[in-house]
């Protein structure tokens, strides 16, 4: 059985957005959406849940953010090993610093044109199917 793809993301546009990106790429593995950084912490926590094989994180959201939610999940030795590519509309350059310094396996900025936002979910894939996973 595939891995998960874990998508944290309160922006329903942008949930379709990357489901229908991920069935135009031919990306089989299944989606868990979870709406922000509390809800991706209770999903990764329960004991029930396969771990996904990758987490596409966005920053900008309410209740817990996505940086909060890194410095809880690369501080708990059972989430830390999954990789994290921050998805966001942030280009500012603090949140680049502070993703990198907590850990994140790459970070992407959101297009807007849907034509690059398929290649940049191509590049995400591509890059996950190839990376050596511990």
């Amino acid at each position: 059985m595939k891995k998960g793809i874990l998508l944290v993301e309160d922006d329903r546009v942008d949930v379709m957005t990357v489901r229908r990106a991920l069935k135009d790429i031919k990306v089989t593995n299944p989606l868990i959406v979870a709406g922000n950084g509390e809800e991706a912490l209770e999903y990764l926590r329960d004991g029930e849940n396969e771990k996904p094989g990758i987490i596409l994180l966005d920053l900008r959201m309410p209740k817990m953010n996505g940086l909060e939610f890194l410095k809880v999940a690369k501080q708990d030795g059972a989430l830390r090993s999954i990789p994290v590519v921050v998805l966001t509309t942030s280009q500012e350059d603090q949140d680049k610093v502070d993703s990198f310094d907590l850990g994140v396996a790459g970070y992407m900025v959101k297009p807007v044109d849907y034509k690059q936002f398929v290649e940049v979910m191509r590049t995400i894939d591509l890059y996950w199917t190839l990376s050596e996973l511990p």
